[in-house]
Formats: structure tokens, C-alpha cells, sequence
């Protein structure tokens, strides 16, 4: 198993910045990747940005693409979700998933509100 805990959210007037971490314990060796998705009011959850873990590929949603910047450091067993620019329809609750090998196993955290001001 493993456990993901999101902190970082708030509330920020438009063109901000906000940097979300997502702390994993457990079986974080099992990590493949790790993913951020967000979920607005009345929507869908949707993705935001992913990075392999051992190799640290990115990939990201258009809608964040030059904005956005996903990292992680193994040693603290985090990821961090850089948010720059920010936007009102960025508004959302933000989720951390991870995704093991083997099984391919999601497991989520509890999320956290990110909120823009116009």
C-alpha cells in the first residue's frame, strides 16, 4: 500500500503562484509514476500533469503546458506541483495519484483546494 498526503492548496488572485507537494509513504518503492488530476465544481476529474518516477519524464495537460512544472525528490519521497500563472478556471480540487509497478495499483490522496481569484 501506499499513502499519499497533498498540502500546498489556497486561495490566490489571478496571475499568482501556488506549489502543492504530495508526501508519499508506504510501499513507495513500488512507485511508477506519479500523476496530478483536479476535479472543478460540476466536472469531471481531469489530468494534470505526471512524472515517472525513476526517470523523471514529464507529462502534461495542454491547459497547463508553460505554466505548470511537475517534479519530485525520491529522497523525501514527494512530488511538487510548481503552479505559476494562475487562472480561475484553474480552480479546482487538486488530487495525487500513484500508480505501482506490477499491478498498476492507483492509489489517491485526499486532496486539496486550490482557489483563484479574478
Amino acid at each position: 500500500q501506499v499513502q499519499l498526503v497533498e498540502s500546498g492548496g489556497g486561495l490566490v488572485q489571478t496571475g499568482g503562484s501556488l506549489s502543492l507537494s504530495c508526501a508519499a509513504s508506504g510501499r513507495t518503492f513500488s512507485i511508477y509514476d506519479m500523476t496530478w488530476f483536479r476535479q472543478a465544481p460540476g466536472k469531471e476529474r481531469e489530468f494534470v500533469a505526471a512524472i515517472n518516477w525513476r526517470g523523471a519524464r514529464t507529462n502534461y495537460a495542454e491547459s497547463v503546458k508553460g505554466r505548470f512544472t511537475i517534479s519530485r525528490d525520491q529522497a523525501k519521497n514527494t512530488v511538487y506541483l510548481q503552479m505559476n500563472n494562475l487562472k480561475p478556471e484553474d480552480t479546482a480540487v487538486y488530487y495525487c495519484s500513484a500508480t505501482t509497478y506490477g499491478s498498476g495499483d492507483n492509489y489517491w490522496g485526499q486532496g486539496t483546494q486550490v482557489t483563484v481569484s479574478s
